[in-house]
């Protein structure tokens, strides 16, 4: 656990403070959890890992330096908006089995497998069969005051300027010291309650570990480290992305920029025994819907978590995992509205598509395998309106125009054959080329193909702008 809080203090404090984000949190990302725990098992140690993350943070030093970040701007709009959606569908069904009382798996999985053998669905199930009065109070509780804390009638008197998760949380821990006093029958017992390490600020050093360097002769160790920065990366620069469209004020964020910053979080984390730092979109957008404006609220985010491990966790080991629930819950709400799946549908289906396919695959699986099963199915798009679009023919009794109206490459080469196809002996043929800023030596070899076809069916052919 020490571990992901160190993650959670440096991507906080120093990749807030290098990064170009404002709105941006950065911390241990669940989506790497897997690759985590097969890395330490192939490696043999957690110190032989903790080297990978330092060359993993090199790398992407690397890739930033070198202007990588480039290619984060080419996850199309629909994809990132899926992906945003999916976020928030996760966040609602993963916190509904916590919400009724069952905490088996832990606070902040994303993935649909869970490491008890249960899936997302069947935690549900679960949760219904074993649910937990106090707690389900306690999470409705906290919805109620997020949405009330939206009306005109809060937002009208000073009290919102309070925030309404802090308001949440502290009116259940309130409410589960009356049920202690009054309803007992109500009381949640500690086992729901997040829990943080006891830490005295003498003792920090000894939960600190370095890496085994002696592990660099070790190819396995570049292995992982390669993986672990280039998944890193994309998810970063996917999370920047969809942060960037939350923002209210629009601003775009160098990514080049964000590489360099995550880099340096990810050796500084893998130096003293952190996990792996990628910007999280789940605290990201929680930090944009809790009003945030800028990096300081990303650099607060660290400084309070550092300060609760060494000051108040037992303070914090107050707070039921039940109001936690119904704060992400209405998040994820916020996230997921019914007013962004009929705004991607109006825009028909190549861009409703790749969206609903995100939000399923995300949901059916994780964050990497969704988005690029969204961008797979926006190049399926993308090539078919190539495939319809780039070439018309048009036809007067025997005479055809055939016209390449934008770029056509060898994709194009069966549909132009067809239309060859079409063309009745005895015709007069004119192949306009004018429209189009590039013909692909295919295309030339399939016209000049029937051209010398053309001679045997008395068919007259004419090009205009086409250069064989």
């Amino acid at each position: 656990m020490f571990s992901g809080i160190i993650a959670g203090i440096i991507g906080g404090i120093i990749v807030g403070i290098l990064s170009g984000s404002s709105l941006s949190v950065s911390g241990p990302a669940a989506g790497l959890t897997s690759i985590v725990v097969v890395s330490i098992q192939d490696l043999g140690s957690f110190q032989a890992f903790l080297l990978s993350v330092v060359l993993a943070g090199i790398f992407q030093l690397a890739l930033g330096y070198m202007r990588a970040g480039v290619f984060g701007h080419f996850f199309p709009a629909s994809v990132i908006k899926g992906m945003l959606a999916a976020i928030g569908l996760i966040l609602v069904l993963k916190q509904v089995p916590h919400a009724l009382g069952l905490d088996a798996d832990y606070e902040g999985d994303e993935s649909f497998l869970q490491p008890d053998g249960s899936n997302t669905f069947t935690e549900i199930v679960s949760a219904l069969d074993l649910m937990t009065p106090g707690s389900i109070v306690i999470a409705l509780l906290s919805v109620a005051i997020l949405i009330s804390w939206d009306s005109s009638f809060i937002k009208s008197r000073k009290i919102s300027l309070v925030p309404a998760p802090l308001v949440a949380v502290v009116a259940s821990v309130l409410l589960n010291l009356v049920f202690e006093n009054f309803l007992p029958a109500l009381v949640i017992n500690s086992k729901h309650f997040v829990s943080l390490p006891s830490i005295a600020a003498s003792e920090v050093s000894s939960f600190v570990m370095l890496p085994d360097f002696l592990q660099l002769a070790n190819p396995k160790i570049y292995t992982v480290a390669i993986t672990l920065a280039l998944i890193a990366s994309v998810e970063t620069m996917l999370s920047i992305e969809a942060s960037d469209k939350l923002d209210p004020a629009r601003r775009v964020t160098s990514l080049n920029r964000e590489l360099i910053a995550q880099g340096v979080g990810n050796t500084l984390s893998g130096m003293i025994g952190g996990l792996p730092i990628t910007s999280v979109i789940v605290r990201s957008s929680a930090n944009i819907l809790a009003g945030a404006k800028t990096r300081a609220s990303t650099i607060s985010h660290g400084m309070l978590l550092l300060s609760a491990v060494l000051l108040i966790p037992n303070v914090l080991g107050l707070i039921p995992l039940a109001s936690l629930a119904g704060i992400l819950i209405v998040t994820g709400l916020k996230l997921a509205k019914p007013e962004m799946f009929y705004e991607q549908f109006k825009k028909g289906w190549s861009q409703f598509m790749p969206f609903i396919v995100t939000v399923i695959v995300i949901i059916s699986t994780d964050l990497l395998q969704g988005v690029i099963a969204g961008i797979l199915t926006s190049v399926f798009f993308i090539l078919k309106t190539n495939f319809h679009e780039a070439m018309i023919m048009v036809t007067d009794k025997r005479n055809y125009l055939l016209v390449l109206t934008k770029d056509v490459s060898f994709l194009n080469k069966s549909s132009l054959r067809y239309k060859f196809q079409l063309i009745p002996a005895g015709s007069k043929v004119l192949i306009d080329g004018s429209q189009a800023q590039f013909i692909d030596n295919d295309i030339r070899e399939a016209i000049i193909d029937f051209i010398e076809f053309s001679k045997t069916k008395n068919i007259n052919v004419e090009l205009k702008s086409i250069k064989l």
